[in-house]
């Protein structure tokens, strides 16, 4: 009997098959169609995962290839269940953001499939399979139906990942070679006594932070992704930045702290450098973007960096209590969710604005408030919720990061918070450029937003408010997982 893990990878895959062969007005709505049915289902599995619970629920395990000791091998934990309730509402998401041909609708739900295996597969070879499954319909997307310069920024972000993705399986075959299993489970008990000797344990540990580093992206190998998000189509871009991006942080979670916590503990210093850098560079190069579509991708890096900041300080375990390490991996969980929700909002508004005017720039408008008070309003809460509003859903994740963070590292994370500060400069000047002053010649003609833009405006904005008031619910998802992470990496 299919478990419902199972019936939610296969779901998306079918639809595609039915998107391939439907006429070619329809293909939007049948892809939505299964998306309802897909979030049904991961809503089925949220209603039936124990809270109190620890360790993996919903386990799916059979035979699959022996020789090797790779097994069909799947489960969620806190953090998997709200990986697959990410994907499952930002999914609908982009596809109310725009129309799409047929062939974008199934290459979608293909990578939406992928997405579900990354986040619940506990065998590095299954996992991997489906890692680099997502990596081919992304391509494509960008590649097709990407706007100027897309075969630079595809074949750009083809390289950085692919080659990310090679160092990494090298790594694993390295650690096969050496333990026989590629079960997570069996390498994370493996890891607490040092999973490998010597050279081959920097090795592998390199080869593992390469591919995951440029997947995040953490710098200095962020430099594929504002080329890339620039170009993709207004879906697109709002799935990469909402989920994509959550596959390296996931993996930093799921595999390299519990693998190599030597390795980390040693770089911990050079690691956390890497996230400040990640966090105030990218805020500056926000700052100095004229396209909002390039201003919001640096500012995912930037938040992302937020992140990274919070794990690499569980690296300095030794000094730190176990509530400061529960405080920064809770609100590395929180700004994980919030991050995909807010970003793929952004990215929304400006599709919006580019489709009314044709230009995304941020001085080819003005005095908006005048035509659109609609839009400028929705849009401001979402860049309110970016930079960390109280009440909003990014302030909770940000806060608890800062807060377990500073007790661990704080000159590291009293540099970081310049980020926030750049960052209230960046969206302040754009809602200051867009929205406010004279009513430009260019904008009169611009339209408020539509019946069918305030249906998928509404929810999205009232689940921002309900997060930022009240997160229990939210928490409730991960607690018993982060206490359980933050055991294990003490």
């Amino acid at each position: 009997m299919v478990g419902i893990i199972t019936a939610l990878i296969l779901f998306p895959l079918l639809g595609a098959l039915f998107v391939g062969t439907a006429r070619p007005n329809g293909a939007r709505g049948i892809a939505l169609g299964f998306n309802v049915f897909t979030a049904i289902l991961a809503l089925i599995l949220w209603r039936d995962f124990d809270t109190a619970a620890v360790g993996l629920q919903m386990i799916e395990r059979h035979t699959w290839i022996p020789a090797i000791g790779a097994e069909y091998l799947l489960g969620v934990d806190g953090l998997s269940l709200l990986l697959v309730i990410l994907t499952s509402i930002i999914f609908p998401f982009a596809f109310l953001a725009q129309r799409m041909e047929r062939g974008a609708c199934a290459l979608m739900l293909v990578m939406q499939s992928a997405l579900y295996g990354t986040f619940t597969a506990q065998n590095f070879v299954l996992w991997f399979l489906f890692y680099e499954m997502s990596l081919i319909p992304a391509f494509l997307l960008i590649r097709i139906w990407g706007g100027d310069k897309r075969d630079r920024a595809a074949t750009k972000f083809f390289l950085y990942t692919f080659l990310g993705s090679v160092a990494m399986l090298l790594s694993f075959l390295g650690i096969y070679l050496a333990k026989g299993t590629f079960d997570f489970a069996a390498l994370t008990a493996l890891g607490k006594t040092g999973l490998l000797a010597g050279d081959m344990a920097w090795l592998a540990f390199a080869g593992i932070f390469l591919g995951l580093a440029v997947k995040v992206p953490l710098f200095p190998f962020h430099t594929w992704l504002p080329d890339a998000y620039e170009t993709a189509p207004t879906g697109v871009s709002m799935v990469l930045t909402g989920v994509l991006s959550k596959m390296g942080v996931y993996g930093f979670v799921r595999l390299l702290l519990p693998l190599f916590p030597n390795q980390i503990n040693i770089l911990a210093p050079w690691l956390l450098a890497l996230a400040v850098c990640s966090i105030v560079f990218a805020a500056l190069a926000a700052w100095a973007q004229s396209d909002l579509k390039r201003m919001v991708a640096y500012l995912s890096i930037n938040h992302l960096g937020y992140c990274m900041l919070g794990l690499f300080a569980l690296s300095a375990r030794s000094t730190s209590s176990l509530i400061d390490m529960q405080a920064a991996l809770s609100g590395v969980f929180m700004q994980i969710f919030n991050h995909g929700l807010t970003a793929a909002a952004l990215f929304y508004y400006v599709g919006l604005l580019e489709q009314r005017r044709g230009l995304r720039g941020i001085n080819d408008f003005g005095g908006l408030m005048q035509r659109t008070p609609l839009l400028c309003g929705w849009m401001s809460v979402a860049m309110f919720s970016s930079l960390g509003l109280p009440g909003l859903n990014g302030f909770i994740g940000e806060f608890l990061i800062f807060k377990g963070s500073f007790a661990v590292a704080a000159s590291f994370t009293a540099v970081a918070a310049l980020g926030l500060l750049v960052t209230a400069v960046v969206f302040m000047r754009a809602m200051q450029t867009l929205f406010s002053g004279p009513l430009a010649e260019s904008s009169r003609a611009i339209v408020d937003l539509t019946p069918s833009e305030k249906l998928v405006v509404v929810p999205v904005t009232l689940l921002m408010f309900a997060v930022g008031i009240a997160p229990q619910f939210v928490f409730n998802i991960f607690n018993t997982t982060v206490v359980q992470m933050a055991r294990l990496f003490a």
